[in-house]
């Protein structure tokens, strides 16, 4: 049983990748504003920008997760979502890149899990 029990959360090569990276640039940000450095400070912001584009491109490859729980087999976070090519139909990012969800969805794959020796 998971930490979050019958929720799911997103935990999406899409999500944490972006997550890490707003968490990476709005660091880089702080620092710089303590610093007064201008420069920093619009370098952090670009990485915070590049960290929701980079989700956003990772969800429409595939990476991310449709609006709603999954079911608990697909809950593993590197699990890649088939139905994302044809878009998700309740979903913005995959409506601003034209994708209308109207394609026949069809089960995520599970990647393969690292096996324990």
């Amino acid at each position: 049983m998971g930490a979050h029990d019958e929720h799911d959360m997103g935990h999406t090569v899409a999500g944490w990748t972006g997550a890490a990276l707003a968490i990476a640039g709005s660091a880089l940000a702080g620092v710089a504003f303590a610093a007064g450095s201008a420069a920093g400070i619009r370098g952090g912001l670009a990485v915070v920008a590049a960290g929701a584009l980079a989700a956003w491109l990772l969800h429409l490859a595939g990476w991310g997760k449709a609006t709603g729980p999954r079911p608990a087999g697909h809950r593993y976070w590197r699990t890649r979502d088939a139905a994302a090519r044809g878009g998700h139909g309740d979903c913005l990012g995959c409506r601003l890149a034209g994708r209308t969800g109207a394609a026949t969805a069809t089960a995520p794959r599970p990647a393969a899990r690292p096996t324990r020796t």
